[in-house]
């Protein structure tokens, strides 16, 4: 007579299961039954930890099988692994990214931002820079406009940045200033092509992989505008503060009010505004014009209630300087220009920001 299912599951109804008292098909451990004629094939899965104890009703579960005429019986014992939990579809709980770090060594980082481009921000940085260092401060400084890197060329650096063990950065220093720039990195005019996620890791290496020294203050030398970078920057590293460069003009400061308000939800402290290209003076004639208007960024800054740091002209010898790789901080220390960083450089040193 051909064996069926019932008749084999009531004849393993008789084998005792060892860990709930009841019989193996009670408890569940019987699995993949298929009967083919007169040829019996089934699994008994269980625990792991309880595979020898078992061995013996393995066995006994065969010879129950083969007692009702079957001429092939073959049990297979299996472990299952523990049940994995069901993924949270409803966004529960997640663990909490680490927090804004320090960078080691350094005791203050100095965020120099804009809302949008061209309105000096990058020279500013340079010339500040220099400015710190000149009143014996150890500055870094980090050019994290990556899309636009123009400190190199400000510095007057060039070259490949050193790596002795293949993991931390060496990086470039001239007129006392620390330097590191993505600009290093590349040829001069290739453009860096990358998208959101190579971008933050470029700059987290920059930041936490070069070996900066022991630093009073780090001035980041950021892109215009309120994207990856800043955020990246707000979110890894301790900043200490930001300084907002904004031309007079209308259209600039409505930029810069979006750039304050994203510092503002970083939770990144506003050290104060600059006011850029504040004034022009014929170098004939000795005429002022405001060709930016004027006292738009100091009625921002009481606006906001911080500080209005400088006021820094618009004058060719500031441009002139910068293009030729040497800040006029450095190279006519003794001019009016010169001296309108050196004495945004002092206050901010008095402040305690730098």
């Amino acid at each position: 007579m051909a064996l069926t299912r019932d008749a084999v599951l009531a004849a393993l109804k008789a084998v005792a299961d060892p860990a709930s008292g009841q019989d193996i098909v009670s408890a569940g451990v019987v699995r993949a039954l298929n009967v083919d004629g007169d040829a019996v094939r089934f699994v008994i899965e269980v625990a792991p930890e309880q595979a020898t104890a078992y061995g013996p009703v393995r066995l006994a579960a065969e010879e129950a099988v083969k007692a009702l005429g079957a001429a092939s019986v073959s049990a297979v014992m299996t472990a299952h692994s523990a049940p994995k939990p069901p993924p949270d579809l409803k966004g529960g709980a997640k663990p909490k990214p680490a927090g804004p770090e320090k960078i080691p060594g350094v005791d203050r980082i100095l965020a120099i931002a804009s809302g949008k481009g061209g309105v000096g921000k990058s020279t500013v940085s340079a010339n500040l820079a220099c400015a710190l260092a000149a009143e014996g401060r150890k500055v870094g400084l980090l050019d994290a406009d990556v899309y636009g890197p123009s400190q190199p060329r400000m510095l007057g650096v060039s070259g490949r940045p050193a790596s002795p063990d293949g993991k931390t950065i060496l990086p470039m220093r001239n007129f006392g200033v620390t330097m590191m720039s993505i600009g290093l990195m590349v040829n001069e005019g290739q453009a860096v092509v990358w998208r959101g996620p190579m971008l933050m890791g470029a700059l987290q290496q920059m930041m936490m992989q070069v070996q900066w020294g022991a630093l009073d203050v780090l001035l980041v030398d950021l892109p215009p505008g309120t994207g990856d970078v800043q955020m990246t920057l707000s979110q890894k590293a301790h900043v200490d503060g930001a300084v907002v460069v904004s031309t007079p003009q209308d259209v600039a400061l409505l930029d810069a009010r979006k750039g304050i308000d994203m510092f503002n939800q970083m939770n990144v402290p506003i050290v104060g505004l600059i006011e850029n290209m504040s004034t022009h003076i014929c170098s004939n004639c000795g005429h002022e014009e405001h060709i930016f208007g004027h006292g738009g960024v100091a009625a921002e800054a009481a606006k906001l209630g911080v500080p209005l740091l400088a006021e820094i002209p618009l004058h060719l010898d500031i441009r002139k300087a910068a293009d030729g790789g040497a800040p006029i901080v450095v190279s006519k220390p003794d001019s009016a220009q010169a001296g309108a960083f050196r004495d945004l450089a002092r206050s901010l040193i008095s402040a305690g920001k730098a």
